[in-house]
Parts: structure tokens; sequence; C-alpha cells
């Protein structure tokens, strides 16, 4: 087999802890001795240990003097474990196989340092397209101190997300409910304006059919913190909630709702919440990815400020017409074609009849 079979395997058990690792990112290893894989690991858990070390307490002696395919570069500092670069030269590999170089300035280069230094032959960039994808959430947070942002939406075919009566349930089925739950398991935060807070009252949580999902952050745009105090989520504690308010609140309602648990962060003078400043606190609270599930204000808010990664569009076929029914990006919307969001890396994925189209914002 080639580097690249091994390391596509890297890849691949690496996908095992998305959405466990926050902060940290999604790291698999595979230790390859006599042309067959001896052992592998992949980082569960931030605090945790790293792939590199999962994978050499399970090949023990078969570590000495055998290949270690890893898709990101091996720590080479003290976080909240030990370098993974020193444990790998103790190990005896002769050879170790690199997805990519890690972006971090705390690691950038030096434990590929440390392990070429120690005589291990070091080859670097394998698959790091591939490799780069995996880690979208953590690389936008650690390069540019922001949130990865997706926004999802659900619409018919002739781009409604709910009818003229404001009718809503349900307009796709139930596969493709089924898959935004699994979405919310593996985003840090979901985020909603206070319209959809005084509409529906969501709970905002992940209901898996296994019942082992990991309910996001809940995040409110509030500007003038209307949100009501007996609100599910200020109630039912499955998650924490963080509320976004302008300096314009009034101080008493913002206290009050600080005082039913809500973490309160204020984001600009007013009238409208600085969407930039708040995904600025958010990655300062290692919140690494967030996914909107707002309506078409807050849809178009983030993306008239270029502030959105990834859309999931789950597309229904159906057609319930309307002029005045809401679709997905309202506001004002952009004045020239020459203006318009263009998404790339377009994929399709049927879901028992409904389209699921997922792609990138350009830039």
């Amino acid at each position: 087999m080639r580097d690249e079979d091994f390391m596509r395997e890297a890849l691949r058990i690496a996908e095992n802890g998305r959405g466990r690792t926050s902060p940290n990112p999604l790291v698999g290893a595979v230790i390859v001795k006599d042309g067959r894989i001896v052992a592998e690991g992949w980082h569960r858990e931030a605090g945790t240990p790293h792939a590199e070390i999962h994978a050499l307490n399970m090949a023990g002696e078969l570590a000495r003097d055998a290949t270690l395919y890893v898709t990101l570069e091996p720590c080479a500092h003290y976080g909240r474990t030990g370098p993974c670069a020193k444990a790998l030269v103790e190990a005896g590999l002769r050879r170790v196989v690199i997805g990519m170089q890690d972006p971090n300035p705390k690691v950038s280069g030096r434990g590929i340092d440390i392990l070429r230094h120690a005589g291990i032959e070091v080859a670097c960039n394998v698959l790091e397209a591939d490799a780069r994808k995996l880690n979208e959430v953590f690389l936008k947070w650690v390069t540019e101190g922001l949130p990865f942002v997706a926004m999802k939406t659900a619409m018919t075919l002739d781009g409604k997300i709910a009818t003229a009566k404001g009718k809503s349930q349900w307009i796709t089925n139930a596969a493709s409910r089924a898959r935004v739950h699994a979405l919310r398991d593996i985003y840090d935060g979901i985020l909603v304006g206070i319209g959809t807070v005084l509409a529906d009252d969501p709970s905002l949580t992940t209901r898996l059919p296994d019942g082992c999902g990991k309910n996001p952050v809940r995040i409110v745009l509030d500007s003038a913190a209307r949100m009501p105090l007996n609100s599910k989520m200020l109630r039912d504690g499955a998650a924490k909630t963080v509320i976004a308010v302008t300096e314009q609140a009034p101080a008493e309602q913002v206290e009050a709702l600080g005082f039913a648990g809500a973490e309160i962060i204020t984001c600009g003078k007013g009238p409208r919440v600085d969407l930039r400043m708040l995904l600025q606190e958010l990655a300062k609270r290692e919140i690494t990815s967030v996914f909107i599930e707002g309506g078409g204000t807050v849809n178009f808010s983030f993306l008239r400020e270029g502030l959105v990664d990834k859309v999931y569009a789950f597309l229904a076929p159906k057609i319930v017409g309307g002029r005045n029914a809401l679709t997905p990006v309202e506001g004002e919307g952009f004045g020239e074609l020459s203006e318009a969001v263009q998404l790339d890396g377009l994929t399709a994925e049927p879901l028992d009849g409904d389209i699921l189209l997922t792609g990138y914002v350009g830039r």
C-alpha cells in the first residue's frame, strides 16, 4: 500500500472524534510495520491523550522501527497534555508521515523539527487537502480567531420556509430532520434570533435515536434583551445559553436574564448586535463552530457581513407559493447579481425524497 492509502485510514478514523474534541483538532494516527497496520488511534476529547498516544499504547514494542501516519503535525508543546513529538521519538519510530503542518503558532514546524533532529524520517503534506477539510473548523478558529460558521435552512422547491399563514411544520421529511440533529451534535454552538424564540420557544437541543447527542451552547441574538424569563432555554438546564445584547438593552432586563442563568455578551452600542464582535467573543470562549438556525433576517445579516463559511440547504419537493410567504434569506438583499453569495464545492445528497445541498461560501 502507498502512503496515501494509510493516510486515508488515518483520516477515516479521525472522524470518530467529530463533535467531541473542541477546541482541539480532529486527529487520526495509524502505525504500520512490515506493510500492515498494527495499531490505530484517534483523539477523543480535549484534555485526553492525543491520537498518537493511543496508537503508541496499542502498538507497544511494535512501534519501534515502524512508520506512523498522522493527519496533523504532532504537537511539541505542553498544553492539556504532554508533547506527542517527544513520545514518538522515545517510541523509536523510523518514519513519520504527516497529512498537514499544524497552523497553531505554538506548534507549527516545531513537532517536525523534533522528529527530524532525532533522526526520524519525516514526510509532510500527504493528502493535505483532505487533512485541511477534516479540520476546517479548527483551522478557522486558530488562524482567524473566529468560529467556523455554518448556516442551515430548510425550504420548499419554490424557496419558502413557511406558508403564507406562517406554517412550517413540517416542510422537510423525517430523514432531513434527523440529519439536522446530527449536525447539531457536531457544532459547538447553535444560533437563532430573538424572533425565533418569541415565535417558537425552541429548546435547540440535539435529539438523536441513541440518545447520545451533545447539546450545543444556545446563542440568541437579542439586542434589546426581550427574551422571556420563562423560555425553555432558561428553564431546561440542557445546555448553556448565551444571549447577545447591545448597550441599548434595558439594564434591569439584562440583569434578570443573567440571574435566570444566561451568559450575557454585550456586542456593540446598537441598535443591532455587532455580529463580528459576537463571534470574536465566542471564539475566546473556545466555541470554535456555530450552527445558524435562524430566520431570513438573521441569515442575511451574517451573509452580508461575510461571516458564513458553509451552507446546508435542505430542499423538499413541495410547492406552496405565496407572495408573502417567508424565504430563507430576507433583509434588504443584494442589489446586484455580482454581489450575490456564490457557493463552491456544491454537493447534493438525497434524503428519502428531500435533497441536502451543501456548499462553501466563496471568498
